[in-house]
């Protein structure tokens, strides 16, 4: 793939990187912000000292202009990451079409980056974990998020080495399951984290980490059928239909 396509698919996934973007804003701002304002009004009854100080950033401005920034550039950095990603497995990973490959590949993204270390380590709303802890906290959700990426690849690798001798499905059974046993060992081993206050209320947590999940999988799906589209009409372009046209041209009315 020479440079002027990579370049290419590269705007096409900051652009439906921001497409993915936005989808995901109103997913967060309808689905998300609601759980996480009730979560701040339990910090705040619980900690009633802190409830005049001064907010350097407004609550109002946070949930809005802050999130929309926030989630666009995000959109826009992680479409373009994508798009390289992408430009490195069309044609490695299977004989799919360039829209196939995008939705697998953002799929299986999704799966690696998001869903397995968001078993391990979910998402968290205000009030909910201890401040002397963040730094561990940070440290192994990245540690299970890179563990879970290279997993990922090394069944992709195995997959493929073992589809000559199995074919493909069996191929394709034995890696998805040498994934699963080395995910489930390192769910078995790395440190449990329950920082939740005994008397937050369950049903806020249960739909931030909800609201959560939904977001990444709006944001990665979207962004799979928008590049997918893109990268399609890009890489296998319709034929002209300049023959066509000259025909109905020519007959006789």
């Amino acid at each position: 793939m020479n440079s002027a396509t990579v370049r290419n698919l590269l705007v096409r996934g900051m652009l439906a990187g921001l497409g993915a973007g936005v989808l995901a804003l109103i997913a967060a701002y309808f689905l998300g912000e609601p759980s996480v304002d009730r979560a701040i009004g339990f910090e705040e009854a619980h900690a009633p000292g802190h409830e005049h100080e001064v907010e350097i950033v407004s609550r109002s401005l946070q949930s809005t202009a802050g999130l929309a920034t926030g989630v666009l550039i995000y959109g826009i950095a992680f479409g373009g990451i994508a798009a390289l990603a992408y430009c490195v497995a069309l044609g490695r990973v299977g004989r799919f079409t360039p829209r196939a490959t995008a939705l697998l590949l953002s799929g299986c993204a999704l799966l690696a980056v998001y869903v397995v270390p968001f078993l391990k380590y979910p998402a968290n709303p205000p009030a909910v974990g201890n401040g002397d802890t963040i730094s561990k906290r940070t440290i192994l959700y990245f540690l299970m998020m890179v563990l879970s990426v290279l997993l990922a690849i090394a069944a992709t690798i195995l997959g493929k080495r073992l589809a000559p001798k199995l074919g493909t499905w069996y191929a394709t059974v034995a890696a998805v399951a040498a994934f699963a046993v080395v995910i489930g060992l390192a769910f078995a081993f790395l440190p449990v984290i329950n920082e939740v206050p005994a008397d937050f209320p369950a049903t806020v947590l249960w739909r931030f980490r909800l609201s959560a999940l939904a977001m990444q999988v709006i944001l990665w799906g979207g962004f799979g059928l928008l590049f997918g589209e893109l990268a399609e009409r890009m890489l296998n372009p319709k034929p002209a239909k300049a023959e066509e046209s000259r025909a109905m041209a020519a007959a006789p009315n």
